[in-house]
């Protein structure tokens, strides 16, 4: 099909893709839930190719797990795989504006988008709106990760969010219901920004050190929660 003739396959397998991933994202799609190829061609309406070509890309994203026999399954995070998530991130994004001249260019053009940015996740965070939070708060890093010099570094950063809201956003849903608990969603979006625009390393740093530091304290939380309902 021309590209002037309506969905190329391409397309299509990038919008399923990221369909399925706005589920698994909103909670939809739980860790550990399975499916076959032709269940979700049959739920999109398409045809198998587009699909299985979309779950093998979520696959090699971490996000799906595969088996030839079963099919696919929502990949499960465990504490230890979000710490070492947010200790991976912590390290690469530290090192990152640590020599900023050689590895970041900040263009104040791309600064307006990020600002918006930065303050929808902030508000969304304030209010305990998990599913705005989410959404601004990846489009938020990823127009970062455009200053990023460096391609797969910066590709590799937006899985490692994307797998770590994984992680959180059914067990926020499970503790909270309706009532989120603002505190355990990080807001310090505007901080960092500003920072970065004033060109202030050492506030950089230190902001960026706070966004590691909420991961892990929520970590621990967590942990204390699930070993206090096993006791």
């Amino acid at each position: 099909m021309s590209p002037s003739g309506g969905v190329t396959r391409s397309t299509l397998r990038q919008q399923i893709a990221d369909a399925l991933r706005d589920e698994v994202l909103a909670g939809r799609l739980p860790p550990g839930r399975e499916f076959t190829v032709k269940q979700i061609a049959e739920q999109y309406g398409v045809s198998a190719t587009p699909v299985r070509e979309a779950l093998f890309d979520l696959s090699a994203q971490g996000l799906l797990s595969s088996d030839q026999h079963r099919g696919f399954q929502v990949r499960e995070f465990s504490i230890a795989d979000y710490r070492a998530m947010a200790e991976a991130r912590g390290l690469v994004v530290e090192g990152l504006f640590r020599d900023s001249a050689n590895r970041v260019a900040v263009r104040p053009e791309g600064l307006a988008s990020v600002r918006r940015r930065a303050a929808e996740a902030v508000r969304a965070a304030r209010s305990g709106d998990l599913d705005v939070l989410i959404g601004y708060d990846l489009r938020f890093w990823r127009e970062l990760g455009q200053f990023v010099l460096n391609p797969y570094i910066a590709d590799f950063l937006a899985r490692l969010r994307v797998q770590a809201w994984m992680f959180a956003v059914h067990r926020l849903r499970a503790q909270s219901g309706d009532a989120l608990d603002p505190s355990v969603l990080w807001g310090g979006h505007e901080e960092l920004v500003e920072a970065i625009a004033r060109g202030d390393h050492e506030q950089v740093h230190a902001t960026l050190h706070s966004y590691y530091e909420h991961a892990l304290f929520w970590a621990d939380r967590l942990e204390a929660r699930e070993n206090t309902g096993r006791a």
